[in-house]
C-alpha cells in the first residue's frame, strides 16, 4: 500500500491548508466561543468549502461526488484540524452523508444528499446515548410502527453540529434487546418535526454539539433508511469512516501544535540560551515527531483500506484511531508544557489544541477501546 500522497492529493492538501489559514485562524474559534454564537460556525464559509469541491470529495460520481474516497477526505479533515475550523465537515459530509450514500434510496439521496453536497443543508448522525459508551448498537431509543410510519422515543447525546442542523439521521431500536445488533434502524428526522427538542451542549473544545430528545416523534415510512431492523452493519461502516476522518483532523491538530512548539523552542531564551538547544527538550521533540509520523502513516493506511474495501480495513481503522489519540494528547500536553506559563493561559492559542485533543481522544472510541477492538477483530 502506498503511504504517500499522489500529485492531486498533494495539491489538495496545499490549497486546503492555505484556505483554512486565511479564512479560519484559531482567533475565529475564540470569537465564536466568546460571542456564544448559536450555530458555532459559518454557513457562508461552509458554502465556500462546498464550492471548492470539498464536500463532494468522498462521494461516488452517481451522487455527484468526485470519487476521491476517504483518502481525499482526510486531507480536508487535516486542514480543518490545523485551524480548529468548526464547520460540520465530519458531521454532515462523513457521517450523515455517507449514511445516505451507502444506505439511502434514490429519493432520499435526491432530497437530502444533493443539497448536503452543495453545502445548502447540514445533516448529522445522532447515534450516541447515555451509557452506550462506544457501542453504537447499544440503543434505548425505540421505533414503533404508527399510522403507516414510525414513532421515535428516546434521547441522543453528543450530536455533532446538532444545533440548527436541517435534519438528523437517528438510530433507533425497532426490535430486540438494548445491546442486540438485530433490530437497529436509521431514520431521517427533519429539524422542524414536532416533538423533537434540541438542546445545546457546551464542551471544552467549543464545538457545536447537542442533545436530542424525541418525545414520540412521528416520521413517515419514507424516513427509514434501508431495511427495518437491519442497519447495524451500515452504522458500523459509517462510523469507521467517521473514525478515520477524525483521525485525519487529529493529524492536523497535532501537526500544528508540533510546529508551533518547535518554533517556540527556537525563539525562547532562558539565561540567554535558546531552550531548543537543551538536550532533554530535543529528545522530547523527537518523540513527538515520531508519534506524529506513525499516526500519519496509520491514518493514511486506514483510509485507503476503506476505499479499497480490504478485509483488514476495520483493524487498520482501530490502529489509526489508537495511534492518533495517543499522539495528539502527547503532543498537545508537551506543547503546553514547553510553552511554559503562557501555555496555561487562555490568551495563548496552544491550549485550544489541548482541549480539542481531549475531545477527539474520547470521540469514536479512545485508544484502549480500539486496541481491544483490534484484538477482537484479529481473534486474539
Amino acid at each position: 500500500m502506498q503511504l504517500s500522497l499522489t500529485e492531486d492529493q498533494a495539491m489538495l492538501a496545499k490549497t486546503a491548508s492555505a484556505f483554512i489559514a486565511e479564512h479560519s485562524p484559531v482567533t475565529r474559534l475564540r470569537k465564536l466561543r466568546d460571542d456564544k454564537d448559536e450555530r458555532g460556525y459559518s454557513m457562508q464559509l461552509y458554502k465556500q468549502m462546498a464550492e471548492l469541491g470539498w464536500t463532494s470529495i468522498p462521494f461516488v460520481e452517481r451522487d455527484g461526488g468526485l470519487g476521491m474516497g476517504m483518502a481525499g477526505a482526510i486531507i480536508v479533515a487535516e486542514a480543518i484540524g490545523r485551524g480548529l475550523a468548526p464547520e460540520p465537515y465530519l458531521a454532515s459530509v462523513i457521517l450523515a452523508g455517507q449514511a445516505l450514500s451507502l444506505g439511502g434510496n434514490e429519493a432520499q439521496r435526491s432530497e437530502w444528499l444533493a443539497p448536503l453536497i452543495a453545502g445548502d443543508k447540514v445533516l448529522t448522525l445522532a447515534f450516541q446515548e447515555l451509557g452506550s459508551r462506544y457501542e453504537a448498537t447499544h440503543i434505548k431509543t425505540r421505533a414503533e410502527a404508527a399510522g403507516g410510519g414510525y414513532k421515535l422515543t428516546g434521547q441522543k447525546v453528543q450530536v455533532l453540529a446538532g444545533v440548527r442542523a436541517d435534519a438528523y439521521i437517528v438510530s433507533a431500536r425497532s426490535a430486540g434487546a438494548e445491546d442486540a445488533r438485530e433490530g437497529v434502524s436509521l431514520f431521517i428526522v427533519p429539524a422542524n418535526t414536532p416533538k423533537l427538542k434540541v438542546t445545546r451542549q457546551y464542551r471544552i473544545d467549543s464545538q457545536n454539539t447537542a442533545i436530542l430528545e424525541l418525545e414520540g416523534v412521528e416520521v413517515p415510512a419514507s424516513a427509514l433508511i434501508g431495511k427495518l431492523g437491519a442497519s447495524a452493519a451500515l452504522l458500523d461502516n459509517v462510523l469507521d469512516r467517521g473514525t478515520v476522518a477524525i483521525a485525519g483532523e487529529m493529524l492536523g491538530g497535532m501537526t500544528e501544535t508540533f510546529e508551533r512548539t518547535i518554533n517556540y523552542l527556537k525563539e525562547r531564551k532562558q539565561f540567554n540560551v535558546l531552550i531548543g538547544t537543551f538536550q532533554a527538550l530535543k529528545h522530547r521533540a523527537a518523540k513527538m515527531f515520531i508519534e506524529l509520523e506513525l499516526a500519519r502513516s496509520a491514518t493514511l493506511a486506514a483510509a485507503r483500506a476503506l476505499d479499497e474495501e480490504l478485509p483488514d480495513a476495520r483493524q487498520l481503522v482501530s490502529i489509526a484511531k489508537a495511534r492518533a489519540s495517543d499522539a495528539y494528547v502527547l503532543i498537545a500536553n508537551e506543547g503546553v508544557q514547553m510553552h511554559g506559563g503562557i501555555g496555561m493561559t487562555d490568551e495563548h492559542e496552544i491550549g485550544f489544541y489541548m482541549k480539542r485533543a481531549r475531545v477527539c481522544e474520547l470521540s469514536f472510541g479512545d485508544s484502549a477501546f480500539h486496541r481491544d477492538r483490534f484484538a477482537t477483530l484479529s481473534q486474539y
